[in-house]
């Protein structure tokens, strides 16, 4: 399983997403630090889920973050992120 995969698997089960976009940016950071011969090192996602309603953009991504923290300890080097509720 690649670690986008993973990424996916994770914030599916954690968030139900409305939508969700897991996407693999490594490319654009061959070169500069954190970045591995082979990519996944640096991702954007793309998440819309219910579980965010009513939170602070702060509080969403301290959620992202402990969802993925062994992605994060681990090979991710950089996540940006995009959270919002439906209808936002």
């Amino acid at each position: 399983m690649t670690v986008r995969d993973t990424i996916t698997e994770k914030l599916t089960a954690a968030f139900a997403p409305t939508a969700l976009e897991v996407i693999d940016e490594s490319h654009h950071h061959e070169g500069h630090g954190g970045w591995r011969e082979g990519g996944e090192t640096h991702f954007r996602v793309r998440l819309v889920s219910a579980a965010f309603a009513g939170k602070s953009r702060v509080e969403r991504h301290r959620m992202v973050n402990q969802t993925l923290d062994a992605e994060l300890k681990g090979r991710v080097h950089a996540l940006a992120m995009e959270t919002k509720a439906p209808g936002e």
